[in-house]
């Protein structure tokens, strides 16, 4: 019997609060999910359902008011800020709705920022893997492009590419293809999802597009801050 794919995460009974005193909400009720290797989650819900909260606390950006997360065996949950930060870096790579990127630097550039944050390939590696990286998402003859002289769709495909910079096991996307048309959507999912799969990567992904979610290999409905 083939083995199943190996463990990327794990959270288990999250509990969040957001606001003070009577304002005070209770986002997450116990959110108990894990993602493997080499498979796509798309975790779908109405606005409000407490989807992105979660990315956020399982992407070390936030902490919990309760419960646990593991990241590769490790339990990260009540980790120092020092801590927390390591692992994002070496660990978990993020797509945004918008990509973030520096405009005023090239594609290049982004792309290679999260290798100089972590620090482990020397300057010549760094510059061979991002050509490489932009070279997988279809933009190798513009890695001396200004983020301004990328199309949205471009831009969001370089987000990618950075996304995978420090080979990350598990990579968070928060509606990923939410600000491109359906041509681009479809370019930038089958890239993030093509890329992962080929390195072992699990992939997170909050969208609105049942057409996305539907292509994904688990799809988790939120409502109300738990998984129904």
């Amino acid at each position: 019997m083939a083995e199943a794919p190996s463990l990327a995460l794990r959270c288990t009974e999250l509990h969040r609060y957001l606001g003070e005193g009577d304002g005070r909400v209770h986002v997450l009720k116990g959110v108990s999910f894990e993602a493997r290797r080499g498979q796509v989650y798309a975790i779908v819900g109405p606005s409000g359902c407490g989807k992105s909260t979660l990315l956020y606390l399982l992407g070390l950006l936030d902490q919990p008011d309760g419960g646990s997360i593991e990241i590769n065996g490790h339990t990260m949950s009540n980790s120092d800020d020092l801590a927390r930060t390591a692992a994002r870096g070496a660990h978990i790579g993020f797509v945004f709705q918008f990509h973030f990127l520096m405009l005023e630097f090239t594609a290049l550039e982004n792309v290679m920022m999260p290798m100089r944050k972590l620090a482990k390939l020397a300057p010549a590696d760094m510059e061979a893997r991002a050509h490489q990286l932009l070279e997988s998402v279809g933009l190798g003859e513009k890695t001396h492009r200004l983020g301004t002289q990328l199309s949205g769709g471009e831009q969001q495909r370089v987000a990618v590419a950075r996304a995978l910079a420090n080979e990350p096991s598990i990579i968070l996307a928060d509606e990923p293809t939410g600000n491109l048309d359906v041509k681009n959507s479809g370019m930038v999912f089958d890239l993030l999802t093509r890329l992962a799969k080929d390195h072992g990567q699990a992939v997170i992904l909050v969208t609105h597009n049942p057409e996305i979610a539907q292509r994904c290999d688990v799809i988790r409905p939120m409502r109300d801050g738990l998984f129904v």
